[in-house]
């Protein structure tokens, strides 16, 4: 990937990261794939290096940048054959930053910037998926606690988070009341309710991205502080729609690096595999598709980037950011799908790694809105055209 239209904080960022990734090659990521291990020791060393906070406030102990910098150093990760590894740590926290009060960012925040604490976003159930107003997950207010029943269900990292944010409903979804108004959000103690058994978490087996898990969440009359409640109750949807935005460039920035990777592989690998006497590299049915993927993936990046600044920039509407992450997720599958038919045959053999990233570069195509979800919001709110759900 070139560095055009990246910052010169965002490059000393990309730098800084792809040494730390140095130390965590390829065949590290299809050990940790085959095995569905966690990658902690990344996290250690992130971490360490400070940028697990690398959104979060420099007095507190984080680097105090912008998505822009956590977009490039996801995409310098995914790139270096990591794929989709790290990135909840970073957008669960975007709700905490702009809704906690002083007091609670004092207490929430340096554990997460130093690593003892993990962090999860809980907020899709079994049964409303993408409709997140439906979700039935109720908090009740008794005395100095809330009171948490239901589940929630594609939760990333739960099983060894020590904190949730989780959004549930605190208002009975009823005809006559606003469905996002009844919704609140919460830095739930998870690991506290893991230990008692009012939290249950079970794994997800999944195609890919097997470096972190992915959980299926059960509260049982599972007990939160009321002062754990970030802002007012009632005003949580607003609140997760500000990380959501966040997600999605982080998401992007996942993709365009996986896409990268797998053409760089493709161009390696095609450079020295000779067949009738020449580098397969040097037919035109080879270089074409390559080039027209680089060219997409070039675009999306500028995308991707400026969706970010405007992120930054307090930018709310989330057309740039949902764009982005469409036009990333498209270009880095298409990506993914050359370098494995460049390949020919070893396309198909794990030892190349190619097959790896195509199965995780299905997630930011699906995830965390599905494609077909980005251009119904796209129709309505860019183009003014009727809702069609």
């Amino acid at each position: 990937m070139s560095n055009a239209g990246l910052t010169e904080s965002q490059i000393d960022v990309r730098e800084a990261i792809a040494k730390i990734c140095e130390e965590f090659p390829d065949e590290y990521w299809a050990e940790k794939d085959q095995k569905g291990e966690y990658a902690g020791d990344l996290h250690t060393k992130l971490a360490e290096a400070g940028f697990i906070g690398i959104c979060m406030p420099a007095e507190m102990g984080g680097a105090g940048l912008g998505i822009g910098e956590a977009t490039v150093m996801l995409q310098t990760i995914s790139e270096s054959g990591a794929g989709i590894a790290v990135h909840a740590n970073v957008y669960a926290t975007m709700p905490l930053l702009k809704f906690a009060t002083e007091t609670q960012k004092a207490k929430y925040l340096p554990p997460i910037i130093n690593g003892s604490h993990k962090v999860c976003f809980g907020v899709t159930e079994p049964n409303s998926g993408l409709d997140t107003l439906s979700l039935s997950t109720k908090a009740v207010r008794k005395g100095d606690k809330y009171i948490i029943n239901g589940s929630k269900v594609w939760i990333t990292n739960a099983q060894r988070a020590s904190r949730m944010v989780l959004l549930a409903r605190t208002t009975e979804l009823a005809p006559q009341n606003k469905p996002s108004a009844g919704l609140s959000l919460f830095y739930a103690d998870i690991a506290k309710g893991k230990e008692n058994g009012q939290v249950t978490v079970t794994p997800i087996k999944k195609m890919g991205g097997r470096a972190v898990d992915a959980n299926t969440v059960f509260f049982d009359n599972f007990e939160i502080d009321a002062e754990d409640l970030i802002g007012a109750e009632g005003a949580g949807f607003k609140q997760i729609l500000h990380g959501m935005n966040a997600e999605r460039c982080l998401l992007a920035g996942e993709a365009l690096g996986l896409g990268y990777a797998a053409l760089r592989r493709a161009a390696h690998y095609t450079s020295e595999r000779v067949v009738f006497g020449r580098p397969v590299a040097q037919n035109q049915a080879i270089q074409h598709p390559l080039a027209d993927s680089w060219c997409h993936l070039e675009a999306a990046k500028m995308l991707t980037y400026f969706a970010a600044k405007d992120f930054d920039n307090g930018g709310t509407s989330g057309e740039f950011a949902n764009a982005a992450k469409y036009l990333a997720a498209e270009a880095a599958f298409t990506a993914c799908e050359r370098a494995i038919l460049s390949h020919g045959g070893m396309g198909y053999s794990s030892e190349y790694h190619v097959e790896r990233y195509l199965r995780e570069v299905l997630v930011p195509r699906i995830a965390p809105v599905s494609r077909e979800m980005i251009l119904s919001y796209i129709s309505t709110k860019v183009l003014d055209l009727p809702k069609s759900y």
